[in-house]
């Protein structure tokens, strides 16, 4: 499978203590439409399409990082074409650019002393990353790692900035090891050894006297994990969350008297909730009982309060509870995808401020920060570029729907074209998200906003494996790829079908990773239903991705789909590639010749099966790209050759105007 997933080995040594510290609160479901009949087309006066380059142009944010003082932000953008490094002042203004590079780059993080900003590349996409120094000052840069054939992540640094902890896995390996390094002599100790390949150690974080290190170990089940410590002098470890049945403990951050530890964990109701763990007792006090994903963040400095947000049906909230009352205060963000995964530490030294991500289905990514005492964010950078409208960017409605089954009510989102005719004459876009742990949310999707401009309406469901719906949803598609969560994904053709501006026979299936092979299976499992499809980096064959792929993946696929031997029978039935005489929907398919996760083998055998047989394909490997497309001259050829595609097999009347330009 393209997403690694995890392992699971029990440990019964003891039982954690479960404790409740505030009143459970409880995330309302939000309104959502439960009768396509119901879904309008919005209407926009002197509305006039938008070009592809346009939708694709806008500035991309990612990775971010204070600087010591407060007084900086570095965060990797797209701003010159390829992803490098870049400054900006806190407040905002014109970013600096400190990096240039023809190789993307990500994860900065400034060292406490100002002195050096770390961040990571690879090359053409092949995630065999290298741990690099630029000096924020001159801007030169040094490859601390050097390793082409091992893989480093993010370098998280000491307080006294002398050291970095990273992970740090040999490709040929599947477990991912921590390791220390000196930086003025590169001496490197090991934290974490023979590891089981099941597993993976990550996102190691130093206490404040810098004598520990805190981390997460992962298994490849996806279903359990376990908050770790050790003594960096010795690399004395000890399981902090040891465990014996199906619960994920992740660890986010130390408080400031290094006694507790800030988790997320589901080991409370089954669902993602915010915790603190005493290290000496063990025991776990929770500081929300949600039926949503929460999701923890930090400590403020006085280690008063901590910081989470909350996924409630692919919209997000922020949130902060003071640990001395219990009280809950929602902060005035705004709403959206509201994310501060890629930050080392989002609260800034002073504790004034919060640092963070926010899109929405109508206003791209950009970096924001939140001041606690005036209860005012300010936006530091702007994603759009000239050209763009932001009221022509359409706002999705939030759809539910029961699947075939019964066993659930399925979510998605639903884009309605600007200014359409209810005439049942308009061609949709069924969008399936990848991972499988992954989620559709009220986020800003390019690619989607591009078609939905060009009169295609869109439907993006999350299907059971999805993330967001605690842990009985997501665990629902284990052995079962292929299965009933792509009975979901017809489901939600079936939903928009429905509507009277859809024609029933001109639906589109499309996704990307695994996404992209929900999408094959789909053409394979229902041929009749599609008019058209996209599968964008897919994998094919459960057998030929499980031998091609990387080991971290073979390790997830064995625990997803069991081993290829005993289960041959169901790998042979949940692989497309084994049924394309059954595909009638003319395709597209798009992959990168580096890409470790869906290899571009799994297309190219597909498309010549297709071509074999006189079937209508269209393949386009980007040889210096992996699995997500970097170089902005590809990603605007990729979608384009869709678009293109598109528009001669699944074509829309559009909006009563040229949507063609």
């Amino acid at each position: 499978m393209c997403y690694p997933r995890r392992a699971l080995l029990p440990m019964l040594l003891f039982v954690l203590v479960l404790t409740a510290l505030s009143v459970a609160q409880s995330l309302p479901v939000p309104p959502a439409i439960t009768d396509p009949a119901k879904l309008q087309s919005p209407s926009l006066p002197d509305f006039k399409p938008i070009g592809l380059e346009k939708f694709f142009l806008t500035r991309q944010f990612e990775g971010m990082t204070w600087s010591p003082d407060g007084k900086e932000i570095a965060f990797t953008s797209n701003i010159s074409g390829r992803m490098n490094i870049w400054t900006i002042a806190a407040d905002g203004g014109w970013p600096k650019q400190l990096t240039i590079s023809e190789q993307r780059q990500n994860a900065p993080t400034w060292s406490p002393d100002g002195k050096w900003i770390s961040y990571i590349s690879d090359t053409d996409g092949d995630e065999v990353w290298d741990i690099y120094l630029v000096n924020p000052k001159t801007g030169e840069t040094t490859n601390l790692t050097l390793s082409p054939k091992v893989e480093e992540g993010r370098a998280y640094w000491s307080p006294d900035s002398k050291h970095i902890a990273y992970e740090v896995r040999p490709k040929d390996k599947a477990a991912y090891e921590l390791d220390v390094m000196e930086i003025a002599t590169h001496k490197t100790e090991h934290i974490t050894q023979n590891t089981p390949e099941d597993q993976l150690n990550s996102t190691p974080v130093w206490s404040h006297d810098g004598k520990r290190l805190l981390w997460t170990r992962d298994y490849a089940d996806e279903k359990n994990s376990d908050v770790m410590i050790a003594e960096v002098a010795t690399a004395r470890i000890e399981n902090l969350t040891n465990h014996g049945k199906d619960q994920l403990f992740t660890a986010v951050a130390w408080s400031p008297d290094d006694r507790t530890i800030l988790i997320t964990s589901d080991a409370n109701n089954g669902y993602s909730n915010v915790g603190l763990l005493d290290i000496a007792t063990k025991k776990i006090k929770w500081f929300t009982n949600d039926k949503w994903q929460m999701q923890a963040y930090d400590f403020t400095p006085d280690g008063k309060h901590v910081i989470w947000t909350g996924d409630v049906d692919g919209d997000y909230g922020v949130y902060m509870g003071d640990l001395a009352t219990g009280q809950i205060d929602a902060l005035p963000v705004g709403s959206g995808v509201i994310s501060m995964d890629d930050i080392a530490s989002p609260v800034s030294p002073d504790g004034k401020r919060l640092l963070y991500t926010r899109d929405g289905a109508n206003a791209p990514r950009s970096i924001w920060v939140y001041e606690f005492a005036t209860r005012k964010a300010t936006q530091i950078t702007d994603p759009l570029l000239a050209g763009v409208p932001q009221q022509q960017l359409v706002d999705p409605k939030l759809v539910h729907f029961p699947s075939k089954d019964g066993k659930y009510t399925l979510s998605a989102w639903t884009y309605m074209p600007y200014n359409i005719q209810p005439n049942g004459k308009y061609p949709a876009i069924v969008y399936v998200h990848g991972g499988p742990v992954d989620q559709s949310t009220r986020s800003f999707y390019p690619l989607i906003q591009y078609f939905v401009n060009l009169g295609y309406v869109v439907i993006a469901p999350n299907y059971r494996g999805s993330s967001g719906y605690g842990k009985a949803f997501q665990d629902a598609n284990r052995m079962d790829a292929g299965g009933a969560e792509l009975q979901d994904v017809v489901d939600a053709a079936e939903f928009i079908k429905k509507s009277k501006y859809v024609d029933p026979k001109n639906i589109v299936l499309m996704g990307r990773s695994y996404g992209g092979y929900l999408t094959l299976m789909g053409v394979t499992k229902f041929p009749d239903l599609w008019s058209a499809a996209a599968p964008i980096v897919p994998f094919a064959n459960w057998f030929t991705a499980y031998q091609n792929e990387d080991a971290t993946l073979q390790a997830s696929d064995h625990q997803f789909m069991g081993d290829p031997v005993t289960n041959k029978d169901l790998w042979i039935e949940r692989s497309p590639a084994m049924f394309v005489d059954k595909i009638k929907a003319p395709m597209i398919m798009l992959a990168g010749g580096h890409d470790p996760r869906c290899p571009k083998t799994e297309a190219e055998a597909v498309a010549a099966a297709i071509r074999k047989r006189g079937g209508k394909v269209q393949l386009k490997v980007y040889e210096d790209e992996g699995h997500a497309f970097a170089k902005i001259e590809n990603i605007l050829d990729a979608y384009k050759r869709v678009s293109d595609f598109l528009k001669t097999y699944a074509p829309s009347p559009g909006c009563g105007c040229s949507v063609y330009e």
